[in-house]
Parts: C-alpha cells; structure tokens; sequence
C-alpha cells in the first residue's frame, strides 16, 4: 500500500495559509485569464509539495512512534495540508470554464477532487479523528483471561494472525477471531464523528457525499464506476464460485458437518486469514492429492536465514533486471524494515515517497516467509513508481488511478515463478509441469480469494457514506454483503445492541483508505502480465511467464509509470497493453486450467454428497 500526495490527499491532505495568502485567493471582480490561470497553479503547486514534504515527514513519524505526541504531530501537519489543499481547491474553481491547455485543465480538475472544510475548526477535527483511529488500530490489543479468570498476556494484532494461520483448533480460531473484532468498537463513535465530518467536507466541494468523491476520482461519473465495478465482478465470479465451493468441501472434511455447512455461508474465520480476504493459509488443506510441488519458498527462506534487507534485496534486483535503477542509499538508511522491540508500529506494510526527488520508504515488519517475500515486490512497485513520475509536476505525481498503483506490484510478484526462483539461486530445479495446479491454486487464494472482499469493503462505505446504513446498521450490512459477495457469515452471533464495528477491524476503514483500487489492482496486474509478457515474446501459458531480466519489457513498463496521472487512465493503460478499457479476461486466461480442475473437483464432491 502506498502513502502518496494524492491518494491521502482525500485522508490527510496539508499548511495553513497566511492571512495574506488567503487574501489573495479571493475572487477577484475582472474575469480570469489563462496567465492568471497557469500562475495560479504554479503557485499551488510549489506551496503544496513543501506541506507535502512535511505531512509526509509527520505521518511518517506518526506511524513509527506511536504516542500520543506523535500523533498531535501528524495531526497537526495533516490539518495544514488539508487547509491548503481546500483553500487551492475552492481558488480552482474561479477558473472553470477557461479553456486551458490539456494538462493545465488536467491539473484544476485534480485539484477539486479533495475534502474542504471552511471551518478552521473542523479541519482540526477531521485531522485529529483520522490520527486518532490510525493510532487506535496500531496499539489495539487482544487480553485473553487465563483459566483461573486472570488477565493473560496481551497479544498484538500480529500474533493473533500467526494463530489464525496455522492452527486448525476451531474453537482457537474463533477466540482469536472475536478477541480482534472485539477491539474495534472502542473507536466506533470516532468513525462515526469522523464520516459526518468528511461528507460536510465532500458537499462543499460539490460533491453528494465522500464515496461519490472517491468514485468520482476514476475519469467518470461516480455511478458510471459503480456499475463498471459490478461488471468486472460480474466477469470473474463464476471463477470465484468454483474456489469457495471447492474450498468449502475441503473445510468440510477438516472441521466436519456441524462447522462448515453444505450449502450457504462459511463461517468466517476458518480461512486462515483475520478477514478471510487471502486463503493462502488454507493452501496445505486445499492442495492436490498428487501433482503438487512439496517446494517451500518460506522454508528456504528461514533456513538461509534470510533477512528483512536480504528480502528487500530480492526485489531489487527484479527491478533493476528490467532496467530500473537502484535503490537510492537514503532508502536502506531510512526505511523501517523489521518491528522494532521497544515500540508500537503499525505494522500494515506500506510504502512512502516523502519528497519530489529520491526520499523513498518501506514500513514494513519483514519475516522470512513466502508471504512477505512477494510482498516486498509488491511494495517495491509503488517505490518503483513513485521514482518513475518524480519528473512530473506535483499535481501528476500519482499513478494513473490508484489501483495501477496497487497493481504495479502485482505485476511484478506474477513473475515469481519457478523458472524465476532458480534463477535467483532460491529454487534448485523446477517442478514438473502437472504442479502447475498447485502453484495456480496456491495463487488463486490470494488473488481470487480478494476479490469480493476488495469491492464489498467500499461497497459497505459508500452506503455508509451515503447514509444507507446508519451506525446501528453497520455490522448488518458489513455481513450482508460479505455473505452475498463472499459466501461468509460472522462466527458468532453479532451485537443485538448494534453497538459492533467488525468493519473498523480492517486497516483500511480505520485509516480511511479506498479499497477498489485493490479490486482494480487485480484485474489490471493480470493485463500488465499479460501485455508484458507479449512485449517480451513470451508465448507459452501465462501463468509459466516471468519478466525477470527483460529489457525489453522494462522499458515498456518504464513507459507508463513516467506517466504518472498526466494521462486519463484508460489512456494509460493503453500505452502498455494497447486496451483502453479494464478486462477481467486475463486473470480468467491465466486460471484457466484451475478452473478446468476446479469444476472436476466439484463435480466429483458433489456426486459424493449425494450418495
């Protein structure tokens, strides 16, 4: 996950004006011109890279050293971005209607898509409410009681997860489940407050609420996103369908009748996963009979003793294959790479530009496992590209919209493949070719496995937003949703009171962060793949094609991350794969030959339920 000057501009976004400055943003009674025009955002520009700089520095401490000063801090600097950001944006509007050249128009509807607060007041409010829940989640703590009624040890968020990862004890898995999800609650008033305050700020941008705002930030109307979002689920679904159904007569056989229902919703967290969004851990329960590889990326990793810089290095040297440069020096000696021992961070991997040149930064508690291993990759996409577009002006320093920027990434991690991991020195010999479906399904409980999750978490805000649903509805519909999209009910009966917050569990919702763009991601890491691929003369199954120390595939990519958000993204995404229009048809493509398998699978549990 990125932390970049647009994508947190609808969270945070920075520097109080001056009495002069604002004086100067008033509207004049002479109609403006294009010089004025293109002064203005001149000015704007360069005002709103220095508070960047310095919310960026702010947050970055912010999420660190967690204290209740730290948090002030990125309080503070978050409110006076936010000031500038709303006074540039209402100053903007002065010039609607002058016909400006192509970027410069570009650039004044970019800066419009951003919260306003009129009141000084309320701008301290909504900064001081989203520092508040980001600091809540990161120290959020589960205290189990111990047999004689005691308190126990404390377990962090991190340790929870491990359990839920790798026992098979149900009743543990719904301890650890419910002892997470009871934290959340304690910041549910704050959401509350704090939604109120964003919807005031969207309206005063013209703006029905703030998941309109967030739709509108795709290059069409918000309810054109809407439908195109159910369009591209509606493409990969039947994918999706075979995985739970296939996934649910395997957690049937572990857990038995009684747990795991035939028909209808699974209870959630059984899926090895605190939100059930990744089922990557269910992967020993799930694998082929026969076929699949006993190779384990994790244990090669702990054996050699990998560590977090090691990791790191991996990635690197991926991109550096395909032409990129090398990390700049700053990066190693500022990142956080490991959780430290004396403090609270959030852990929640993140990756951070905190300047317009090369101050470029990994948040991240790196263990030697698979998991994180192609995480790093991932991470490293956004770095990747914040270094690409540095040379834009400000306002087009983002990614295309920002699922590319989740997306870039993922492109990358489709490239570690068995051919990949020999050449790197991580794999001694490839597996056969009939493992193919091992690897395919191992990757299809991340990438398939997200993607209800993906679109019903901003489904379940924008109703929030809208006022839908009301606060005492928010486990409700949270529920509906993941039952009617993902197939998954709550382990345990929900709050009668409506007083639960099994949202506010997620990162994402307590730090306010759009989710789509992880369902966006998904589907455009897989035509990022596949246009790659075909720049690189790659002709064999997709799944088997990796990118690594291609050239020519490089430069390609290279292309469109210079690009940064300059392009409308369709224009973009063109540029690399040579379609104007997101197509879920790729990841179909490269899981073909699961979905064969799967519907086999299926097909044969089912006719043995039936006897």
């Amino acid at each position: 996950m990125p932390v970049s000057p647009k994508i947190i501009s609808t969270l945070f976004a920075l520097s109080a004006m001056t009495a002069a400055s604002t004086t100067v943003l008033a509207a004049p009674a002479k109609k403006p011109t294009v010089a004025e025009a293109e002064r203005f955002l001149a000015d704007t520009e360069e005002r709103l890279n220095k508070l960047n700089n310095e919310q960026a520095k702010g947050a970055w401490v912010g999420s660190n050293f967690i204290t209740d000063d730290t948090e002030a801090i990125a309080s503070f600097f978050a409110e006076r971005y936010l000031t500038a950001a709303g006074e540039a944006a209402i100053a903007a509007r002065r010039f609607n209607g002058l016909k400006l050249p192509e970027a410069s128009a570009r650039k004044m509807m970019l800066l419009q898509q951003t919260l306003v607060f009129a009141d000084a007041k309320e701008r301290e409010q909504y900064a001081q409410l989203q520092a508040a829940m980001n600091g809540a989640y990161g120290k959020a703590k589960y205290c189990p009681k111990k047999t004689d009624g005691t308190a126990g040890a404390c377990m962090p968020l991190g340790e929870m997860e491990k359990v839920l990862a790798s026992s098979r004890d149900e009743a543990k898995l719904k301890e650890m489940w419910t002892g997470w999800h009871a934290q959340s609650p304690a910041y549910k008033q704050k959401y509350t407050e704090y939604v109120a305050l964003s919807n005031k700020g969207a309206k005063q941008m013209g703006f029905v609420d703030t998941g309109a705002m967030w739709r509108a930030q795709y290059d069409m109307p918000p309810e054109a996103f809407s439908a195109e979002m159910e369009r591209l689920w509606q493409q990969v679904k039947p994918l999706y369908d075979a995985l739970h159904t296939y996934t649910r007569y395997k957690l049937r056989q572990t857990y038995g009748p009684d747990v795991v229902p035939l028909t209808g919703p699974i209870p959630a967290h059984l899926f090895g996963n605190m939100w059930s969004q990744s089922w990557n851990n269910l992967y020993p329960l799930l694998k082929p009979a026969t076929g699949a590889s006993s190779f384990d990326l994790g244990k090669v990793l702990e054996e050699r003793k990998t560590d977090a810089k090691q990791m790191t290095q991996y990635a690197e040297r991926f991109y550096t294959s395909l032409g990129m440069q090398k990390l700049p020096e700053t990066f190693w000696e500022r990142s956080l790479l490991t959780k430290p021992r004396d403090r609270d961070v959030v852990c929640h991997a993140s990756a951070w530009p905190l300047n317009e040149k090369d101050d470029v930064r990994i948040k991240m508690c790196i263990t030697p496992t698979a998991e994180d291993f192609t995480t790093i990759h991932h991470e490293l996409g956004h770095i990747y590209y914040f270094l690409g577009y540095t040379k834009q002006p400000y306002l087009f320093r983002n990614g295309a919209n920002d699922g590319f920027h989740e997306a870039i990434g993922d492109t990358i991690a489709l490239s570690i493949t068995p051919s990949y991991l020999q050449k790197v020195g991580l794999m001694d010999q490839a597996p056969d070719a009939n493992a193919d479906i091992g690897q395919l399904l191992e990757r299809a409980l991340s990438k398939v496995a997200i993607l209800p999750f993906a679109y019903s978490v901003d489904k379940w805000r924008w109703d929030v937003y809208s006022g839908k649903t009301k606060p005492a509805d928010y486990d409700k519909s949270w529920w509906q949703l993941r039952e009617q999209y993902m197939g998954m009910k709550r382990p345990v009966a929900a709050d009668a009171s409506g007083a639960g917050f099994d949202a506010g569990a997620k990162y994402h919702v307590a730090a306010d962060v759009p989710y789509a763009r992880y369902f966006l991601a998904d589907m455009l890491q897989f035509q990022f793949h596949r246009a790659l691929c075909r720049e690189a003369g790659y002709t064999g199954p997709l799944h088997r094609c990796s990118v690594y120390d291609n050239a020519k595939a490089g430069a390609k990519l290279q292309q469109m991350l210079a690009m940064g958000t300059s392009k409308p993204w369709p224009e973009e995404l063109k540029a690399i794969s040579g379609e104007d229009k997101i197509d879920g048809g790729a990841l179909l493509d490269y899981f073909a030959p699961l979905k064969t398998w799967l519907d086999t699978q299926n097909a044969a549990f089912a006719a043995a339920e039936k006897k």
